[in-house]
């Protein structure tokens, strides 16, 4: 499936679509006279390479040529700032209640014109890496900010001959109705008092990223982190791909080949720091090779077709974490750039990388394909089974859930810790529990879409569905070892789930193949019951918060609220 990019000259004009006050502002900055194309990743890499402040280092770009690279690319690291998170405080979604568009469009109208003495840079390329599903993004950004334009044409699919071959023979996104992408950047932004602009539509004083995703369109305005730009482009695309009849994931799937010719296919949801990406590219000791082995499909953003459960992946590289890979750890051999992370000189007078978070926290790498050798854009096998990852102390290390409105619901209330890839205001309890729908805090759109596709996967699909605490278990903390060993007795079909105290749709699994500890519950033990119950009733106090903020716009249905109080009432 491909976006709209061109029109006849009938089906440009008020109320058509492509033509929003947002996008209309939005895109006529691309035709500017200060615009320049930037069409190739050599191009995008030699602007990165001499942006001021960029640091070159002797590490080689593995296998460059096959991405569009010179066989000599270095892997580039920027630093971005006292910011090396996401901040979520800075979104405001068109659309959505207590949203004031028509001053937050008068701040964007300005942001533009103030970048008419700037050069600005047009880069495009593709989200989605399958003919089912492929949109065409575009991205403006100013003069100065080659790093992110370049980790940004990384990141998502550059326009290869392969992949225009692939666009050109896809069909239509929507029957023709759902325009390309267009993002306008500005990280230097800072708002200045100006005629007619009300700056009280911000969130927040300084920064703002404003999506009209109806009409794929984004400004992201004083921000310097990369994450920003990546989850931007993806919340726009997931949008696209939520209103034509797909599951938006933020998590990771992984087909499986088992003995027998059979295959099983994981999907995993979980915010950064979960293990989620552990997960998804764990080999498992090799012991599916015989049979195949595991292909992966990514580690952080792909689509469901809830008609067919067959998944696309969005992106071709990966977004991780540098915190677990010293200098000089063989997967560091696969990195493209690097953001937010230090540099030293070796004893041969070379640039080396220093991670492990010594410089700042959330120091991160793009990596190519590569690093994952069982990669495959398209899983064409049906899903078989969710895992919903927490850290959530009352929740043994795997549970089972039947009924899909609990299933669904669960997802919907996943409860986690706040990881070091997010900024967060001063104060904040990093280990203090939160609600996270689905693992996905960048939706834009009503929260019952996403609970109707997962709830129609394990319905009407019979797709399995799981909770696996990736935490601690009361003061007993989940290994690695666990939750791998969970997923291959699962996958391997000798998990053995019996009925859990009172509840009608839990069912736990006490055995599981690397186990390493007792992780069974007291269900006579009265703190524990009134811990378990304390979470329920929060995800109950969640669900009528739904209802509540926002004037009802996350409201789920009442069958999702009732699922939740029959456990409560269970304990």
């Amino acid at each position: 499936m491909s976006t709209k990019a061109n029109y006849k000259l009938d089906e440009i004009g008020a109320g058509k679509v492509g033509f929003s006050k947002t996008r209309s502002i939005i895109e006529a900055a691309y035709y500017g006279n200060n615009v320049v194309k930037v069409n190739t990743l050599k191009e995008a890499y030699n602007l990165a390479k001499n942006s001021p402040g960029t640091i070159v280092t002797d590490m080689p770009v593995y296998h460059g040529e096959e991405f569009g690279l010179d066989a000599d690319a270095k892997v580039l690291l920027f630093n971005d700032g006292a910011v090396t998170g996401r901040y979520a405080a800075a979104r405001r979604i068109k659309g959505e209640p207590g949203v004031d568009d028509t001053k937050l469009d008068k701040v964007v109208m300005d942001a533009i014109y103030k970048t008419r003495f700037k050069k600005l840079y047009h880069a495009t390329c593709y989200v989605g890496l399958d003919p089912e599903f492929m949109a065409k993004a575009h991205l403006l950004i100013p003069e100065g900010e080659e790093n992110l334009l370049y980790n940004w044409m990384l990141n998502f699919q550059y326009m290869s001959d392969e992949y225009v071959k692939m666009y050109k023979k896809s069909k239509p996104i929507g029957d023709g109705k759902e325009p390309d992408i267009y993002i306008f950047s500005d990280p230097q932004w800072v708002p200045t008092e100006s005629p007619d602009v009300d700056y009280s539509c911000l969130s927040d004083p300084l920064t703002l990223c404003y999506f009209d995703t109806e009409q794929n369109c984004a400004a992201i305005l004083g921000m310097k982190y990369f994450g920003e730009h990546k989850k931007g482009t993806l919340t726009m695309a997931w949008a696209l791909a939520n209103r034509n009849g797909y599951a938006s994931c933020h998590g990771g799937q992984k087909e499986y080949s088992l003995e027998g010719g059979k295959k099983f296919v994981a999907s995993v949801y979980g915010l950064s720091g979960s293990g989620k990406s552990t997960l998804t590219h764990a080999k498992h000791g090799g012991k599916y090779d015989a049979f195949g082995g595991i292909k992966v499909l990514h580690d952080d953003a792909f689509i469901i077709n809830t008609d067919t459960c067959a998944s696309v992946a969005l992106e071709p590289t990966y977004f991780d974490k540098t915190a677990d890979y010293p200098t000089g750890c063989p997967d560091n051999q696969y990195l493209l750039t690097v953001q937010n992370c230090s540099a030293t000189m070796d004893e041969d007078g070379k640039i080396q990388l220093v991670t492990e978070d010594i410089r700042n926290g959330n120091g991160r790498a793009l990596k190519s394909k590569l690093w994952s050798p069982n990669r495959v854009d398209k899983i064409d096998a049906p899903v078989n089974a969710i895992f919903w990852i927490m850290k959530d102390p009352t929740i043994p290390p795997v549970v089972k859930l039947k009924g899909a409105a609990l299933a669904s619901v669960m997802g919907a209330t996943l409860a986690t810790k706040t990881s070091t890839a997010e900024r967060v205001a001063a104060g904040t309890d990093m280990n203090a529990l939160r609600i996270v729908p689905y693992a996905n805090p960048f939706r834009t759109y009503p929260l019952v879409n996403d609970y109707v596709k997962f709830k129609k996967l394990v319905e009407e699909k019979n797709v399995d569905c799981y909770i696996v605490n990736t935490g601690d278990f009361m003061g007993t903390k989940c290994k690695p070892a666990d939750t791998l060993g969970i997923l291959e007795t699962i996958v391997e079909g000798k998990a053995k789930f019996e009925k859990w105290g009172n509840f009608d749709d839990i069912e736990i699994m006490y055995d599981w193949s690397g186990k390493t500890a007792d992780f069974k519950p007291n269900m006579d033990d009265p703190e524990y019951i009134a811990a378990l119950k304390s979470a329920m009733q929060n995800r109950v106090e969640a669900v009528k918060g739904f209802s509540e903020k926002k004037d009802g716009y996350d409201k789920l249905p009442d069958e999702a609220l009732a699922a939740l109080e029959k456990l409560v009432n269970s304990l």
